[in-house]
């Protein structure tokens, strides 16, 4: 049995998360951490997340280094922000556990704060920007064209509800730099974030294009467009509810207890095609 820690537990993926555990034959909730003072304190995940009672009362952040002390977990799975998460990968490096992180927004510092902590306690770590089975097969499918196509002008369009607090999304820009890469461009350089009112002058050969959309209540969506002469090439992919990233968790969990790599942050490329 796979005993899982969630901190993001009250959230929407949280509790997502929580109602496909409870569906698991090989798997349970150990521990439901949510933030700092969280109002939801004392009630029990599983009542929040709309299924039977767990026995898993819901602590905050600032409790968990003793939560994960108490319920001595397998996993912890993080679905917060940014600056949140890198406090509960430390936490989980000094309990020595193993982490799924699905958050998104992290700056190369925060990246690299978390990269020494879970290289110092010697932990595996799955850290992906999109947790979706198909976005990673998309992924893959970008950098096969990108690799053919390299030269075509390059622009990626991302849609997302509004209620998203990061820009680009994860997703998005884990797409170009792969297309960047596979293209022989240094993302840095040729990345143009939207385009200002006015002359801007023509396109540069070698941009690749990142538009952001926030609207209503849209999972996500993201369209990588390569147009070349008298042609264009489209790669795209819907996410139509939020369990397409809940099912890709259940994948990355029990991907990290078989093939977790002690130090050492694999991603879902890892998870789907042993990269």
């Amino acid at each position: 049995m796979i005993e899982i820690a969630i901190c993001g537990a009250c959230g929407r993926m949280g509790q997502r998360i929580t109602k496909t555990v409870s569906n698991q034959e090989d798997m349970k909730i150990a521990a439901a951490i949510d933030k700092p003072g969280t109002p939801r304190a004392g009630e029990d995940i599983g009542k929040i997340a709309s299924v039977e009672k767990l026995g898993v009362e819901v602590r905050g952040a600032d409790e968990i280094e003793d939560v994960l002390t108490e319920a001595n977990p397998d996993v912890l799975v993080d679905f917060t922000i940014a600056k949140a998460a890198v406090e509960n990968v430390k936490a989980a490096a000094n309990a020595g556990l193993p982490v799924v992180v699905g958050t998104t927004g992290f700056s190369d510092e925060q990246m690299k704060e978390m990269e020494k902590s879970i290289q110092e306690a010697e932990i595996p770590a799955i850290i992906a920007s999109n947790m979706s089975l198909g976005v990673n097969v998309f992924f893959k499918m970008v950098e096969e064209v990108a690799e053919k196509l390299g030269e075509y002008d390059m622009e990626l369009i991302e849609t997302h509800h509004n209620q998203k607090i990061d820009a680009p999304s994860g997703t998005a820009l884990t797409a170009a730099k792969i297309a960047a890469e596979a293209s022989g461009k240094d993302l840095e350089k040729v990345a143009k974030f939207g385009r200002e009112k006015g002359e801007l002058g023509k396109r540069p050969k070698d941009e690749i294009g990142i538009h952001s959309v926030r609207a209503g209540d849209i999972t996500g969506e993201h369209s990588f467009m390569f147009a070349g002469p008298s042609e264009r090439v489209e790669v795209s992919h819907v996410a139509q509810s939020r369990q397409a990233f809940v099912t890709g968790v259940m994948k990355a969990i029990r991907y990290i207890r078989e093939e977790g790599k002690p130090g050492k942050i694999l991603d879902m490329q890892d998870v789907l095609f042993g990269k």
